[in-house]
């Protein structure tokens, strides 16, 4: 036995280990050499990012468009009110009620035209009335002269006597007044005839403007009284008709602001729409600039006159009119985006602020990308005189400018997202003004 238990014993087999890997696929897992390749492309792509952010962070993109001849046309425009060339405006001069109408609306009418009337009832009443009053008055003055001389023939009488001591001094001087207080009744008397013929004449007046005529030839585009109603005149003639004189002729009052008015001569030719015709352009000239300055809530306009030929009879009075007056106009004009006139370029980063240097009087600064021997293109300052302008694009008349230079209208810098003009910014690489705008890096090529 004891033999037995001093035998070595055999080590127990151990079951063999299984691999990592073996055991990461078994569960399903992401074998490790997985997960460390995949952090180092992430690590990879955020150094890439940085790398390029950097780069990027020295971009300057320029929007550029090309110098170049074009039609500029300067235009003014206003708003206006279309009117009849001569409007007469008939009213009345006696009070009454309307007694007939002759004519409606739009009714062609003649000069001395009878028109309307109004009951003559109480102006014929005054005209009797000053009829009797002038028959009084003539009696009155004939009974003056007969008194006036009586007294003339008992002065006379009176003379003799005192003469010949028949009559005291004081009946002579008594007989002497009475002639003179005749006379003067006389005279009272022919002042009352005349009054009383004023009034005569005055109420055959109003008896005649009891019968409204025309008082030239026309058109009525305005009625504003009907059968039966009362007039009254007394503060005021009141309007009956609107009378406009010939509508074939038509004429546009332009209300022009003070920035524009100095634009503007008689004689220019105007083009204007209305409304009621959309799509038709009817045309016009100027005829008067009025001085007469308006102003309306601070803002100040003056009044343009426009001839309007309207022969066919499509321009009511009252139409609003839009009105396009062409005051200069090239074929051939070298001319520049306004937004180029507008640029300036920003300072570097971290450089300090410099102020833009006025251009020289009468003169104006565009910035034109230019290539310089060796060196990639960059902005260039060149000093021209600007002429007319269209309000998108203005003419260059002088300066160190050629047709298809590209001049600069902004510039972004990606890294700022920021623009030197209100513009929105082209993506990197790209000119918003077509081929030749370019990328550039601060101090060398894109």
């Amino acid at each position: 036995m004891k033999a037995l238990s001093e035998m070595p014993r055999e080590a127990p087999a151990l079951a063999p280990v299984p691999l990592e890997e073996d055991e990461g696929r078994k569960r399903g897992g992401v074998p490790r050499w997985a997960w460390v390749l995949g952090l180092l492309v992430v690590a990879a792509l955020v150094v890439f990012w940085r790398v390029r952010a950097s780069r990027q962070a020295d971009v300057i993109t320029y929007e550029t468009t090309p110098a170049e001849a074009r039609k500029l046309t300067s235009k003014v425009t206003a708003t206006g009110t279309v009117a009849a060339l001569v409007t007469v405006q008939v009213g009345s001069q006696v009070s009454g009620r309307i007694q007939e109408l002759f004519v409606d609306y739009n009714s062609e009418v003649k000069k001395g035209q009878v028109i309307a009337r109004i009951d003559p009832q109480l102006v014929q009443a005054a005209l009797d009335r000053a009829k009797a009053n002038m028959t009084a008055s003539r009696a009155n003055l004939q009974k003056a002269r007969v008194n006036a001389d009586v007294a003339k023939k008992q002065a006379a009488r009176s003379r003799e006597l005192r003469a010949q001591q028949f009559i005291s001094q004081s009946e002579l001087e008594t007989a002497e007044s009475a002639a003179a207080s005749g006379q003067a009744e006389v005279t009272a008397a022919e002042g009352s005839v005349a009054q009383a013929q004023a009034a005569l004449n005055e109420a055959e007046v109003n008896l005649k403007y009891t019968t409204i005529v025309s008082p030239t030839d026309g058109i009525v585009i305005s009625r504003s009284v009907d059968v039966g109603q009362t007039v009254a005149a007394s503060l005021q003639a009141p309007v009956l008709f609107t009378i406009a004189e010939d509508l074939r002729k038509m004429q546009i009052n332009t209300s022009v602001s003070e920035a524009d008015v100095g634009k503007l001569q008689p004689g220019m030719k105007a083009t204007f729409n209305v409304d009621a015709f959309p799509g038709e352009n009817f045309q016009g000239v100027i005829r008067q600039i009025r001085n007469e300055a308006i102003t309306v809530q601070n803002v100040v306009t003056y009044l343009a006159i426009l001839d309007v030929p309207n022969p066919d009879l499509k321009l009511k009075p009252g139409m609003t009119a839009n009105v396009t007056i062409v005051t200069q106009q090239k074929d051939q004009a070298l001319s520049v985006p306004n937004t180029a006139l507008r640029y300036r370029p920003a300072p570097a980063p971290g450089a300090p602020v410099q102020a833009v240097q006025p251009a020289a009087k009468g003169s104006r600064t565009l910035y034109v990308l230019r290539r310089q021997e060796g060196q990639p293109p960059q902005p260039t300052a060149v000093s021209v005189r600007t002429g007319m302008t269209d309000g998108t694009y203005t003419e260059v008349v002088e300066g160190e400018l050629k047709d298809g230079d590209r001049v600069i209208t902004a510039a972004n810098s990606p890294a700022s997202s920021t623009s030197t003009t209100p513009a929105a910014a082209s993506p990197v690489g790209g000119a918003r003004g077509g081929p030749g705008g370019g990328g550039m890096r601060r101090g060398g090529p894109f």
